[in-house]
C-alpha cells in the first residue's frame, strides 16, 4: 500500500500549480503511449494504418532533435541495418542555435559512419549495433546490445529462436543474410574481424568507457552460451577501453516491483541465483570522488541501486575528458534504455542538454525514441507484469535532489582549492553566484554537500548545521569515509531495520541515497495515512527539482489515461484495484467526488 500511496501522492504533488488542472500533455504523447502498449515497433513493418502512426513519432521526434542541435541521418529503412532501430537514426554533430544551424557544415563523414555500423552490426546481439543518442560537452553517450556469441555468428536464424525461448515470430526477426555475411562467416578469424569492427566504431564515436550491465559473464539459454561481453573476451580485444561490470537486475526482477505495490524501497535482488556470476567492478580512478561504499552493493535495494550507478555514470561523463560512454545489458532493450532515460532527463534537468524542450516535449523524446523506436516490447512486459518502463519515469521522484545535478560539479570544478574550506562569506557568494533557486536549501548549499557519501551514510540537507569546515575536520571525514577496492566479493544481503518505512511523522537523517528517495527531502509529512499528500516545504523548490516533477506528472497523467497499471493477481492490500483512480485524482483528470470522466 505504501507504494501505491507514493505513487499517488507524488503525482499531485509533482504538478507546478496547486489548481488541480492536469499538467499539459504532449501533442500526441497519448497516441504514442497507446501504439507502444499495442505492438513492438519493428522498422519493416512501417506500413498501413500502423506505419504512419510511427512516421509521425518518428518525425516528431526529428523535429524535437533538430530544435538544438545540427544531425544527420542514419537510413535504416525497412529495418536493413537493425529491425529494432529507428528508421531514422539520428547523429548528432553538435550543439546549433537557431541563428548558426544554416551556417556550418557537417564534420561528419556519414559515408564512413554508414559504413562503419554495417561491418559491425554482427559483432552485437540481435544486430544492434553501438549507436550514439546523446550529445553532452561534444561527448557521445552510446547505446547497444552485449556482444553477440558463436551461436548468433554463424546462425542468427537459430539464435533467434533460442534466445526468445522458442517464440513462434522468432524466425520473422531474423534478417537476410548477404554472401558477404557468408564469406565473412567461412572466415577462420571470424570473431577479430566483426569485433574489429566494432572497436573501429566505438573509436571512430572517441568512446572510452563501456558499462556492462549485464548479471552473467555470457548470457545461457538452454545450457549454451548465446551472447558474450567485452569483460570476458579471451583475446582482450577491448583492453584499451575502460570496462566497468555494473551489474543489475534483468526486467524479469520488475515483477516484484509490481507485485509490492510499485514500491522499490527495500526491494533487493537476490545475488545468490547460479546464472549470476558477474562482480561487479569498477575502476578505482572512478570511485574516489563518489564516496559511495561499493562493496556493499548487494545489499543496495532497488532505489539505491539504481541512484547510485546513476550517480557512477553522471561522473564518467562529467569528467574533464572527451570520451564517450557506452551502456549495454544483453539485447539493450530494457536496462539500457532505463539508464538512458535518466541521464537525458536528469541532464535536461540541469539546462545542459535540449536546452529548448519543455518537460512535455522532452518526455515525448525520451518515451518514443529511447524506448519505443529502439524496439522496448512493451506489450510482452506487460503481460508479465514486468513493468521496467514504468518504474524508469516513477522513477524521476528520486533523482531531484543536487546531488544528481551535473551544474554542481561544474560549479565546484571553476572554484580555486582552498586548504581551510568554506566560511560563511564563502557561501554567501555561492548564494549570490548559484545558477539555480536562491531560495532552495538544497541548490545554495550544493556545493557543500557534494561529497556526500552514497550508501555508505552521510546528512540531509535539513540535518545539517552549517559551521565553518576547517581542514582538519574535512581530512577526518574524508579518511572515514575513502573509496573501496575496485573490485569486490560476493556477500549474501541481509535485511536491514533502517529501510522499514517510518510512521513517526519526523524528519530523519539517512544516507544521502534513501534521503533521495522519498519525500523527506521535499515533503514535510504528517502521520501515516496512505492517501496523505506531501505538504510543500516553506522552502521553494529548485529549478531541477520542478522540472522533473513537471516530466513525471506528465507521465503519469498520460500513462493513467491509455496504458493504465494492470494487475496480474490481486493485490492481497487492494491498493492495486484503486491505484489508477488515485492517479486520475492525484493529477487532477477527475474531481474527488465525481464519478466519471
Amino acid at each position: 500500500m505504501a507504494g501505491a500511496r507514493g505513487a499517488a501522492a507524488a503525482a499531485s504533488a509533482g504538478s507546478s500549480t496547486s489548481s488541480g488542472t492536469p499538467p499539459p500533455q504532449e501533442p500526441g504523447l497519448g497516441e504514442l503511449l497507446e501504439e507502444f502498449s499495442r505492438t513492438q515497433y519493428r522498422a519493416k513493418d512501417c506500413s498501413g494504418t500502423g506505419g504512419s502512426r510511427v512516421e509521425r513519432i518518428e518525425k516528431r521526434c526529428l523535429e524535437l532533435f533538430g530544435r538544438d542541435y545540427c544531425y544527420s541521418v542514419i537510413q535504416n529503412v525497412n529495418g536493413d541495418i537493425c529491425g529494432h532501430y529507428p528508421q531514422h537514426i539520428v547523429f548528432l554533430e553538435y550543439e546549433s542555435s537557431e541563428k548558426e544551424k544554416d551556417t556550418f557544415q557537417s564534420t561528419v563523414q556519414v559515408s564512413k559512419l554508414q559504413d562503419l555500423v554495417n561491418r559491425s552490426k554482427m559483432a552485437r546481439c540481435r544486430g544492434r549495433f553501438v549507436c550514439p543518442v546523446i550529445l553532452f560537452k561534444g561527448k557521445h553517450i552510446c547505446r547497444s546490445a552485449t556482444l553477440a556469441g558463436w551461436g548468433e555468428l554463424y546462425g542468427r536464424t537459430g539464435y533467434n529462436y533460442i534466445f526468445s525461448g522458442g517464440a513462434d515470430d522468432a524466425w520473422a526477426d531474423a534478417e537476410d543474410i548477404t554472401e558477404e555475411d557468408c564469406a565473412l562467416r567461412s572466415d577462420t578469424h571470424l570473431f577479430d574481424k566483426v569485433r574489429g569492427y566494432d572497436i573501429k566504431l566505438l573509436r571512430y564515436l572517441s568512446v572510452k568507457y563501456i558499462c556492462d550491465l549485464m548479471v552473467e559473464n555470457k548470457k545461457v539459454k538452454f545450457g549454451m552460451n548465446v551472447t558474450s561481453s567485452e569483460k570476458v573476451d579471451k583475446a582482450q580485444r577491448y583492453a584499451d577501453f575502460t570496462l566497468l561490470s555494473i551489474p543489475y537486475p534483468g526486467c524479469e526482477f520488475f515483477k516484484e516491483y509490481k507485485d509490492r505495490d510499485y514500491m522499490a524501497e527495500g526491494l533487493i535482488f537476490n545475488w545468490k541465483q547460479d546464472y549470476v556470476d558477474a562482480p561487479l567492478s569498477i575502476p578505482e580512478f572512478l570511485t574516489c570522488s563518489l564516496n559511495i561504499d561499493w562493496s556493499q552493493y548487494q545489499s543496495w535495494d532497488l532505489v539505491q541501486q539504481t541512484q547510485n550507478y546513476l550517480k557512477l555514470l553522471l561522473s564518467i561523463i562529467n569528467s574533464d575528458d572527451d570520451s564517450g560512454l557506452l551502456v549495454h545489458c544483453i539485447s539493450g532493450w530494457d536496462r539500457t534504455p532505463l539508464f538512458i532515460s535518466l541521464l537525458r532527463l536528469s541532464l535536461w534537468a540541469d539546462g545542459l542538454i535540449h536546452t529548448s524542450l519543455k518537460p512535455a516535449e522532452v518526455l515525448y523524446l525520451t518515451v518514443a525514441y529511447d524506448w519505443f523506436l529502439f524496439g522496448h516490447m512493451l506489450v510482452d512486459r506487460l503481460s508479465k507484469g514486468e513493468e521496467i518502463f514504468f518504474f524508469c519515469f516513477n522513477f524521476l521522484k528520486h533523482i531531484i535532489s543536487e546531488e544528481f545535478s551535473s551544474l554542481k560539479t561544474q560549479r565546484r570544478k571553476s572554484l580555486p582549492a582552498r586548504d581551510s574550506g568554506f566560511n560563511l562569506e564563502d557561501i554567501y557568494m555561492l548564494r549570490r553566484k548559484d545558477r539555480g533557486s536562491t531560495t532552495s536549501l538544497g541548490s545554495d548549499f550544493s556545493l557543500v554537500m557534494e561529497s556526500s557519501p552514497g550508501a555508505a551514510g552521510s546528512f540531509t540537507y535539513e540535518a545539517i548545521e552549517l559551521v565553518p569546515a576547517g581542514a582538519q575536520t574535512q581530512a577526518a571525514w574524508r579518511k572515514s569515509h575513502s573509496s573501496s577496492p575496485q573490485s569486490v566479493l560476493w556477500n549474501r544481503p541481509q535485511p536491514s531495520e533502517d529501510r522499514l518505512p517510518s510512521h513517526q511523522g519526523l524528519i530523519e537523517a539517512k544516507s544521502s541515497s534513501s534521503s533521495s528517495s522519498n519525500h523527506s527531502d521535499n515533503f514535510f509529512r504528517i502521520g501515516s495515512s496512505p492517501l496523505e499528500v506531501p505538504k510543500a516545504r516553506l522552502a521553494a523548490l529548485s529549478e531541477r527539482e520542478t522540472r522533473l516533477q513537471e516530466v513525471r506528472s506528465a507521465f503519469l497523467a498520460a500513462y493513467s489515461s491509455t496504458v493504465g497499471l494492470r494487475a496480474v493477481a490481486p493485490s492481497p492490500s487492494g491498493a492495486i484495484g484503486g491505484l489508477l483512480e488515485q492517479f486520475v485524482r492525484g493529477v487532477g483528470l477527475r474531481s474527488t467526488s465525481s464519478s466519471t470522466l
